[in-house]
């Protein structure tokens, strides 16, 4: 193929500048069709990649667009540090399918404790499992660290999920139906923040327009956290809340009294449409590298800053997702 107009495929296709693109772009890391790529064109993927990023020759008639679909289905699979094939249940691929079926457990079996305490704690397992396979490739992100979110995820969730189902017994249905969304914006609230304690403390790499390093901001970092956490309840909003709408008009219809079996199954079909979309259109709200402007920053980097360019108004930092 033609080398002379290369194209940089480690930076996203879409300009991330603009939501349009930042969709985009989620909507390929995302796709769920990915996660039945097999191992062979897994590697085919890596290979391609792998020899365009070294200018090796590519076979005969690829073109830029063979190339792209390539980097996607080897940004779906491939961890983006240690370039290591990673568990198939914690790449993004697999976020449609499994939370699809999660979240249809905890809205279908969320009237008893036993399932309140099976689907919660089903949730924060994938949650944790999926943290732990996209950890940092040096590995700020101990087992232990992991672990610990775990445990206090899921204990949040659970305490309140018990806690808002014995509140809500005599209020409308409707209600009731919404506390797994409760349970899950608590849990986001506690688990992404304690992951990433380490960039409170210490702070983020903030970088000027030429990636120049400024140095470490924990006004970014709690940025950065805040930002996340937001994208993350909000992700949850369309499939725990619209499903529960809908579920509570067709039983108020008395569809449920003629199809006792059909709860679950709609559960299923209606949050592995919702999720489809919500999920990268969720994770597009923000921009992956987030700007902010240098006077909101320390003393200290906006002096380090001026100092590298006196003309600087804005830095920059990788937010996480």
């Amino acid at each position: 193929m033609d080398y002379s107009n290369r194209v940089n495929i480690d930076q996203p296709k879409w300009d991330q500048s603009q939501y349009i693109g930042r969709a985009k772009h989620f909507f390929n890391t995302t796709n769920p069709l990915n996660i039945f790529a097999t191992p062979e064109q897994l590697d085919r993927a890596k290979e391609i990649v792998t020899k365009y990023r070294s200018g090796q020759s590519l076979p005969d008639g690829t073109s830029m667009d063979d190339v792209w679909t390539a980097k996607h289905l080897y940004d779906s699979a491939f961890h983006p540090d240690t370039g290591e094939k990673m568990f198939v249940l914690g790449r993004m691929s697999a976020q449609v399918p499994c939370n699809m079926m999660i979240n249809a457990g905890m809205m279908t079996f969320y009237k008893t404790n036993m399932g309140v305490i099976f689907w919660q704690w089903i949730n924060q397992s994938f949650n944790a499992l999926v943290n732990y396979t996209n950890r940092s490739g040096d590995s700020e992100i101990s087992v232990n660290e992991v672990g610990m979110s775990y445990l206090l995820a899921t204990t949040g969730a659970l305490v309140t999920a018990l806690t808002l189902n014995k509140q809500v017994k005599n209020a409308p249905p409707l209600i009731g139906r919404l506390v797994p969304f409760t349970a899950v914006a608590a849990a986001n609230c506690i688990n992404i923040p304690f992951m990433r304690r380490k960039e409170l403390t210490d702070g983020v790499p903030v970088v000027d327009a030429n990636n120049n390093r400024i140095g470490l901001s924990k006004v970014a970092a709690k940025e950065g956290i805040a930002q996340v956490v937001f994208s993350r309840v909000m992700m949850a909003v369309p499939p725990l809340v619209i499903p529960p709408i809908i579920m509570n008009t067709l039983e108020k219809r008395g569809i449920f009294a003629r199809y006792p079996k059909l709860p679950g199954p709609m559960n299923l079909v209606l949050c592995g449409f919702i999720l489809t979309f919500a999920t990268p259109m969720c994770c597009a709200i923000f921009s992956q590298r987030a700007a902010i402007p240098l006077s909101r920053l320390e003393d200290s980097l906006q002096e380090a800053a001026k100092k590298l360019d006196p003309n600087t108004t804005t830095a920059y930092y990788n937010k996480g997702l």
